[in-house]
């Protein structure tokens, strides 16, 4: 990769299917590692960016995920028309889960995502508007 040039991988996070969740994370952990990524840093972007596609399957139908790989750092950007995040400093507290019943017996909806995303990445940035949707922006620096 010449060093002023980024790379950029978009994915769309399919919103009916616990099965192929974390698709996006899997394919560009592979691609940061043929790349030669720093395996610390792969490591932080595969479990934040699994945990924002799992959000997308339970809360929002899906969305997408891009992201965009520079000689200085990653930026993973996850974008959907959910529902919207209401309170965001509730979200981001451990164990808060919104997540129905249904989607607990099936193991997820802990109250962990949002903030795994923060511990894994090194700048996390979350706009969100009630009945529009949510974008989380995820910086990883290399």
């Amino acid at each position: 990769m010449n060093p002023l040039e980024c790379m950029k991988f978009s994915y769309i996070v399919d919103g009916d299917n616990f099965d192929g969740a974390g698709a996006a994370s899997e394919e560009t952990k592979a691609k940061l590692k043929r790349l030669g990524v720093n395996k610390d840093v792969i490591r932080k972007v595969a479990i934040s960016m699994y945990e924002a596609e799992i959000n997308m399957v339970i809360h929002a139908n899906g969305g997408r995920a891009d992201v965009l790989l520079c000689p200085d750092k990653i930026t993973v950007t996850m974008t959907d028309t959910g529902k919207g995040i209401p309170n965001i400093e509730q979200a981001m507290q451990e164990g808060y889960s919104t997540a129905s019943d249904k989607v607990r017996s099936l193991g997820f909806g802990a109250g962990m995502g949002l903030p795994n995303m923060k511990k894994y990445s090194d700048k996390l940035t979350i706009r969100s508007e009630v009945g529009v949707g949510t974008t989380v922006i995820m910086e990883y620096l290399i």
